[in-house]
């Protein structure tokens, strides 16, 4: 909600912005991200990489925090100080690309883009947010915990919701953790194939795309996997919500699988211990994983502040970074794969065994993904908040399944501004 904040009052030429003129000095940027400490370190010698071989660029870096990060934004667009180039977010484009916030970066070169992965930063027909990696929703499995059960790992291609649930169940039982999966009941990612497996979309052009039947029936195969003891109690999602990264179930062994997205691989498997998780497909209701109506996700997006003095600037850096070897011979692919087919090719062998896994799986699914969804509308980003908060309240029976699913459709409605 706090995007919104003053966004209105955001339109190009209206004064304000991060940059300065040249004016004999040099151009100077602001450059924006959340992140953690090895994607500041990445970026930061990005930049200086960049500023050296472009000495007349003085680029100043705003790290910060994804929660705060975002509040701090929207004061600094509302107040014509935002930065020059923005790392931006699928779930909050649409706050900033729809009020003219952002900047028309259409002549940017994304013809050696992976098919699919252009659309998700386009607002309205114009393209305000380069995607800056390719990830998609998936299950990390812990090999250890299925060895522990003495079970071996699903068959990821052909399984379905309910045997998902059998699957957590019968883990979580001959292991003894608490969860057999985690982390599922809020993934708006997950849900959303759930929903398109439905033959609905989580958003439309004109709002929401899906009906109060598809979130209860989330509700209801929630309510099954919490009876069949597969993901753990209603208090123990609860607490797991909040925990940090290297503090959550799959990390510290009492999760036998838990949702994440395919470029947290390498964080999720190093606060472990070293050990690589195993990444799983999600499931299907007909248990074919070329219908499981997955898509590749923009793990984020660079944007420009429709009102920087340097525009031309902004762009370069972002051109730079998209397209070529310097900038990715850097980050390699911790933002994600990079969609550059091209570039991607130059940096495998520089890859991790983390990240040569997560290309891998990005490119074993080629044939499963489907189309792009829209970027969420404005106020679309609170969905995965939305669904949880009255998820857990049908967990723990303060409502039931077909009521949470209203209160949680009416909830995310009367949020959609549309």
């Amino acid at each position: 909600a706090a995007t919104t904040m003053g966004l209105a009052a955001c339109a190009p030429g209206s004064g304000g912005g991060g940059s300065q003129g040249g004016g004999g000095g040099g151009t100077n940027l602001a450059l924006a991200w959340w992140g953690n400490p090895t994607r500041n370190k990445n970026t930061q010698a990005m930049i200086d990489a960049y500023m050296k071989a472009n000495p007349d660029v003085k680029i100043s870096g705003q790290p910060g925090e994804f929660n705060s990060y975002w509040d701090k934004l929207a004061t600094q667009t509302a107040g014509g100080q935002a930065p020059d180039i923005i790392q931006m977010d699928m779930n909050y484009i649409s706050e900033y690309g729809t009020r003219g916030a952002l900047l028309d970066l259409g002549s940017i070169d994304t013809s050696k883009f992976v098919e699919g992965t252009v659309d998700s930063g386009k607002i309205n027909g114009k393209l305000v947010g380069i995607n800056a990696g390719i990830n998609s929703a998936l299950i990390f499995a812990n090999p250890k915990i299925f060895e522990k059960a003495k079970m071996d790992l699903p068959t990821d291609k052909t399984w379905t919701w309910d045997q998902l649930i059998e699957v957590g169940a019968e883990v979580a039982s001959k292991a003894g953790v608490p969860f057999g999966i985690a982390a599922l009941m809020g993934s708006d990612a997950l849900f959303g194939t759930f929903v398109r497996q439905h033959g609905k979309e989580l958003f439309t052009e004109n709002g929401l795309g899906f009906d109060v039947a598809e979130a209860q029936a989330w509700y209801d195969l929630m309510l099954k996997g919490q009876k069949a003891k597969a993901f753990g109690t209603p208090e123990q999602a609860s607490e797991e919500s909040a925990k940090p990264l290297d503090q959550s179930a799959i990390v510290v062994g009492t999760a036998a699988m838990q949702y994440y997205n395919s470029n947290q691989l390498e964080a999720v498997s190093n606060a472990a211990g070293g050990d690589l998780m195993k990444m799983l497909r999600g499931p299907s209701l007909a248990g074919k994983a070329t219908e499981r109506k997955t898509w590749y996700k923009a793990s984020m997006l660079w944007s420009a502040s429709a009102k920087t003095k340097n525009p031309d600037a902004a762009k370069a850096w972002i051109n730079w970074f998209a397209n070529t070897p310097d900038a990715a011979n850097i980050d390699l692919a911790e933002r994600g794969i990079p969609p550059n087919s091209e570039i991607l090719a130059e940096v495998t062998p520089k890859l991790s065994a983390a990240q040569k896994s997560v290309a891998k799986y990005i490119e074993d699914i080629k044939s499963e993904v489907g189309t792009t969804p829209i970027a969420p509308p404005p106020g679309g980003g609170t969905i995965a908040t939305v669904l949880f908060r009255h998820g857990i309240d049908v967990l723990f029976g303060k409502t039931s399944a077909a009521d949470g699913a209203q209160k949680f459709v009416d909830e995310l409605k009367s949020n959609l501004q549309v």
